[in-house]
């Protein structure tokens, strides 16, 4: 009986884990893979980072030019760019998925293709920090690794209730953060509806331009009009330096009070485990009496 028992268990555990997945994307499709997908091809560097954040970079075969992290993903075979993706490109590296981003434009040159061959698609979108950790586990689900998801999720949750408890009952500064600039003058700023916006709250600061909702470009006069306590700058000094070198900028009340400062890129505008440590580093740097040792 004992090893009739085991050869059952044996073959129940072979069906289940020879079972299709199935997920929901971002766009609502149902995505149903055959089995765990070993060849997988990742646009954009957020679903690069978060394929990585689970152990599986040796599963990427494909990446767009401007992946730049982790060093072994970057110099994976290149499938498109700021210019368009290539079908062709992505079709010779053989993907049994595509995770993609709806992001200029890849979504719309790269899904319809995608399923006409046979090659299941993944469209992500990360509109706020718990879409990202959503993502985490989406993923670890479709790559066949969802305990992978579900602990990594879990893990990134708990640092930013501990957030939460270090900046909670304090004063939370007005914050500006520009996140670039634009060439007829206007400046990128983080929004209210997005997940670097949201970040910036997490951390304990509030927006100092209120009601911008969907737009994300501004004049340097409405931020200078909004003097904020803290201006954030993703990039680096040098260009935050050439910023408040600007007429009006050297009197905005954070540039006087030298509480103008650049962010990392990374963690502020790549949605992924990295935007966790933005977060904590943030939070102890507003709010440095009530960091945790």
């Amino acid at each position: 009986m004992k090893r009739i028992a085991l050869a059952f268990g044996v073959c129940v555990a072979a069906l289940a884990q020879a079972a299709p997945i199935e997920v929901r994307d971002a766009l609502g499709r149902t995505v149903v893979l055959p089995a765990p997908p070993q060849r997988l091809v990742t646009i954009f560097a957020s679903n690069t980072e978060l394929v990585t954040s689970l152990g599986l970079v040796d599963r990427i075969v494909g990446v767009e030019e401007y992946t730049r992290f982790p060093p072994e993903a970057a110099a994976k075979p290149k499938v498109g760019g700021r210019l368009g993706f290539s079908v062709d490109a992505v079709v010779a590296q053989r993907p049994d998925l595509v995770i993609v981003t709806p992001a200029r434009q890849a979504a719309n040159q790269l899904v319809d293709p995608m399923e006409r061959l046979g090659v299941p698609v993944i469209v992500l979108l990360s509109r706020s920090v718990g879409e990202v950790l959503d993502n985490i586990r989406l993923v670890g689900r479709a790559t066949g690794v969802p305990e992978r998801g579900d602990a990594l999720a879990q893990s990134l949750q708990a640092r930013l209730d501990r957030v939460a408890q270090q900046v909670a009952g304090g004063s939370a500064p007005r914050i500006v953060m520009v996140t670039g600039r634009v060439g007829n003058g206007m400046l990128l700023v983080a929004r209210s509806d997005t997940y670097t916006g949201e970040a910036m709250v997490l951390a304990g600061g509030r927006f100092a331009i209120a009601g911008r909702g969907a737009v994300a470009q501004v004049s340097p006069e409405a931020i200078l009009a909004s003097d904020p306590d803290v201006l954030l700058f993703a990039g680096t000094q040098a260009a935050l330096n050439d910023l408040v070198q600007l007429p009006g900028w050297r009197d905005m009340r954070a540039v006087r009070a030298q509480r103008a400062i650049t962010v990392s890129r990374s963690e502020f505008l790549i949605p992924g485990p990295r935007t966790v440590d933005g977060i904590e580093s943030l939070a102890r740097w507003l709010h440095p009496a009530r960091a945790q040792p």
